[in-house]
């Protein structure tokens, strides 16, 4: 089952949840208008408390996505420059040494510019990041060899810096992208969205002229705000992607020959 379908159907649910939830205490309110001698009313006050405590979490949670969102797009980046930066200096090494290690560092930008497309399958995932590790082991053993002598400890003392700070982005990048809310944020935003459906409805069921269509629009309107965090907040699916930012990576491999 693809993430898409699972996010789509959320929604959906949500939708559908919100709809029927609006319809059961719609006439629950219309039931108890036509028993009571008086007509019942819900406070003003409890609605809009209900409501303000929904926009509330909708807005902390998009904002949340829409911030890891930025950072991993600026990780990146960030990734990008640091490799092409320790390629460049690998200039200051014994001549002899250069060609090796830059097969390595076109394997290894190759594989950090192909993870991005197998985050979706978490096997294919591992395994790639399975061979960036081993060629982190092997660029980093070569670098220190090539710079063992002397003469190159300047060399040493550029290079390796930056190799090292290659190596963390990709820790820092894998947890960037596994980082996501909690599961009860969005548990509390769907019962939040369901108690904010039933006491429209309610409401709407001791009115004389109830507005269905404006209910239906708050169920729309609220699972399409819910598809659009869902969204931005797995950016590997879905309409926001960070493919073509994430050719930063593929075109870096190119310069590299």
């Amino acid at each position: 089952m693809s993430h898409t379908f699972m996010v789509v159907m959320a929604c959906v649910s949500l939708f559908v949840g919100m709809s029927l939830f609006n319809i059961v205490c719609y006439r629950f309110g219309r039931r108890r208008l036509t028993k009571g001698d008086t007509k019942p009313e819900v406070p003003g006050a409890i609605i809009g408390a209900v409501f303000a405590l929904l926009g509330l979490l909708i807005a902390f949670t998009f904002s949340g996505a829409y911030s890891r969102f930025d950072a991993r797009r600026q990780l990146i980046v960030h990734e990008a420059n640091a490799i092409g930066t320790a390629y460049l200096r690998l200039d200051l090494l014994p001549a002899a040494a250069q060609p090796s290690l830059r097969n390595k560092f076109r394997e290894y930008a190759a594989s950090r510019a192909a993870l991005f497309e197998e985050l979706a399958d978490v096997q294919s995932a591992k395994s790639e990041l399975a061979r960036t590790d081993a060629l982190e082991h092997e660029i980093w053993n070569q670098a220190v060899s090539a710079s063992a002598s002397s003469e190159y400890q300047s060399a040493r003392l550029l290079l390796m810096p930056a190799i090292n700070e290659m190596i963390d982005l990709v820790t820092t990048r894998t947890v960037a992208i596994h980082t996501h809310p909690p599961l009860p944020i969005f548990a509390m935003l769907f019962a939040l969205a369901l108690a904010c459906a039933g006491l429209t409805g309610y409401r709407a069921g001791t009115a004389e002229h109830p507005a269905h269509f404006y209910n239906i629009i708050l169920a729309a309107v609220t699972a399409c705000v819910l598809y659009l965090i869902l969204d931005i907040e797995y950016p590997r699916y879905g309409l926001v992607r960070l493919d073509d930012l994430n050719n930063v990576l593929v075109e870096l491999v190119k310069t590299m020959g």
